[in-house]
């Protein structure tokens, strides 16, 4: 199959990566550097004296035929976005599939679907697959995005693995959800989609492919389904949700600074009976302000380029999904705020238990020091909770591995083509060597000498050095999120017997429709379309002048250099600001429910000084 190599700049490690948290593998890390803020935005700053007054007109029309074009992308977008709302917003794969099962017409109806990927363009997956690999299912977040990141583009999760000649299907969901629609119905279809794959494989255990909440759906079915289950990958998913590192993770603390899940269920009750998904947007915009402002200001400076993949990357990010009530009050008090899995007591209900410790299956982690929405902590902390020792992992028949990247973001994870064309085909390529591994606990080390993340065995290898239970010391403040959890408890039973009643009985479909319509981060979107702003057509037919007439500044000019520093510096000045922001959160929430600070590291000999005096804030996995 062809390959290409395009990432939205958006999903850049430069863009998503957190500069300033500290990696959680504490001890034996690669060393990282940190690029500057403006290496990668722009050539070297042009000499002063090589300023030319000509210049500065050349510049004035550049800027003038800059901003023309960059508000025509915005208008394209919107357009974009009321398309796909209009067309029922399918998935945004790029991949052709065709629909095996339809939940919504189950006798437990969700609003899931299980999709077979059939061609990627002209070619057909049939001629890619190998009939002795397993099927891999791909399970896409329900977190307000729509479905489709694992494949949006052909270098992804789901090109990798037609790649590597696996079966591939896709579970995808709709817009809104089935009446009361609850985490055990989504668990029980989810058991038959996997039960259906198998079996049109002969009994063959299917691969588990979650991407981030994806991936702890991806745990609950492997532990609940009773028919054959194969490897299960997490890709940046939590399954230890009050873990995380002081001063890096602010989204764990969300819970407690709101006073529990009470404002969950307010807001699907205004939505009469549903919440509305572009509120979990919208804290993840607000979580790192300055990746907004990067987005939108390289879109600006190099509209040119960064047009198509900007509307690509766009698409997917502005089609936002609905929960039921049940569904996500159950999701957040049972998992965010409760932290259950973990803690082994997670009741769904229907005589539904989950215990991590019944899980057999071969799992891989694949987390990164970049990610600040599901840090390594949250990835990798249960561990210790749930197995105690490296002898009772080993007992329990258990083969865990884990793979850290050293510097790519949260949705870098899942979409950037060098992280799906190194990282996740290593990851397949490598499943029947995790599977002959004897019980235990191991790292995944992918030496790969070229840099090439195109090249083949034997350029790059693929060793798996054990690692001990004991070692893993994400140490965290339970007695203060068991407080979180209590007020939350006592919050919501109010919130329950004296106030949703109410709000229920104000809420129609009508005002749901109203409030959806105005949330400011559709508003913020769709006004820009000529269909709301009728003016916006001389936009778009000046933006057509401009490109037939394009006259561009050069980049290595003076006025360009200090447009991109003005940017830079800017970036930098958000990004303090969010950082006393998140400081204030933070003793916000330790003047409510105790301290935030985590227990010290034990001293290893094999940490240098300069390594140890970043310790002391930080949860970490010391390496024997």
């Amino acid at each position: 199959m062809s390959r290409t190599t395009s990432l939205p700049k958006e999903l850049s490690t430069e863009t998503l990566a957190p500069r300033k948290t500290p990696p959680p593998v504490a001890l034996a890390r690669p060393p990282r550097t940190t690029p500057d803020a403006t290496a990668s935005a722009s050539p070297t700053k042009a000499d002063a004296s090589s300023f030319q007054p000509g210049e500065l007109w050349d510049y004035g029309i550049d800027v003038w035929q800059r901003s023309v074009l960059f508000w025509d992308v915005l208008r394209q977008r919107a357009n974009i976005m009321m398309e796909h709302e209009e067309a029922g917003m399918p998935p945004v794969l790029t991949f052709q599939y065709e629909t095996l099962l339809d939940a919504r017409r189950f006798e437990r109806p969700t609003n899931y679907a299980l999709l077979r990927i059939t061609t990627v363009g002209e070619e057909h997956a049939e001629d890619c697959v190998d009939e002795t690999k397993p099927p891999v299912i791909v399970i896409d977040p329900r977190a307000g995005h729509g479905p489709g990141m694992g494949g949006f583009k052909r270098e992804s999760e789901i090109g990798i693995a037609l790649h590597e000649g696996h079966p591939v299907y896709f579970v995808t969901f709709f817009p809104a959800p089935s009446p009361r629609q609850r985490l055990v119905d989504v668990l029980h279809t989810l058991r038959r989609f996997v039960d259906e794959v198998a079996a049109r494989h002969g009994g063959k255990a299917p691969i588990l492919y979650g991407n981030c909440q994806g991936g702890w759906a991806a745990i609950l079915v492997a532990i609940h389904c009773q028919g054959p289950v194969g490897a299960v990958v997490l890709n940046g998913s939590p399954l230890s949700y009050w873990a995380g590192a002081s001063g890096s993770n602010p989204m764990r603390l969300v819970g407690g600074l709101l006073g529990g899940s009470w404002v969950t269920n307010f807001i699907a009750d205004l939505g009469n009976g549903q919440f509305d998904g572009a509120w979990l947007i919208q804290n993840f915009e607000n979580l790192k302000p300055e990746a907004v402002w990067e987005k939108y200001a390289n879109l600006f400076l190099n509209v040119d380029q960064e047009q198509d993949r900007f509307l690509e990357f766009e698409r997917w990010w502005n089609g936002w999904y609905s929960f039921s009530r049940e569904e996500i009050v159950e999701v957040v008090n049972h998992l965010f705020i409760g932290n259950e899995l973990e803690q082994g007591t997670l009741n769904l209900g229907d005589e539904v238990k989950i215990d991590l410790r019944t899980l057999r299956n071969p799992l891989v982690i694949f987390a990164s020091y970049g990610d600040n929405i599901t840090p390594p902590h949250q990835a990798l902390a249960w561990l210790k909770a749930v197995y105690k020792t490296t002898d009772a992992l080993k007992q329990a028949g258990q083969r865990i591995v884990y793979l850290i990247n050293s510097h790519i973001g949260h949705l870098g994870i899942f979409v950037s083509a060098s992280v799906a064309r190194f990282e996740h085909r290593a990851i397949l390529e490598s499943l029947s060597d995790i599977e002959a591994l004897a019980p235990g606990l191991y790292e995944m080390k992918i030496s790969n000498p070229t840099g090439d993340p195109d090249c083949r065995k034997p350029q790059y290898s693929v060793a798996f050095e054990g690692r001990r239970v004991e070692d893993l010391i994400f140490d965290y403040p339970r007695e203060a999120f068991e407080r979180v959890r209590q007020i939350s408890e006592y919050n919501e039973t109010l919130y329950r017997t004296f106030v949703s009643p109410w709000v229920q009985a104000a809420s129609t479909p009508w005002s749901a429709a109203m409030l959806k319509w105005l949330h400011p981060m559709r508003t913020s979107r769709y006004l820009l379309s000529e269909k709301f702003s009728p003016w916006m057509q001389v936009t778009a037919a000046m933006a057509e002048q401009v490109r037939k007439n394009r006259v561009a500044a050069p980049e290595d000019g003076q006025l360009r250099a200090a447009e991109r520093d003005f940017s830079a510096h800017v970036t930098k000045t958000i990004e303090a600001a969010r950082e006393q922001r998140d400081k204030m959160e933070e003793a916000a929430f330790q003047l409510l429910y105790g301290s935030l600070a985590p227990a010290k590291l034990p001293r290893s000999s094999t940490v240098d000084a300069a390594d140890s005096r970043s310790l002391p804030d930080m949860q970490g996995l010391k390496h024997t």
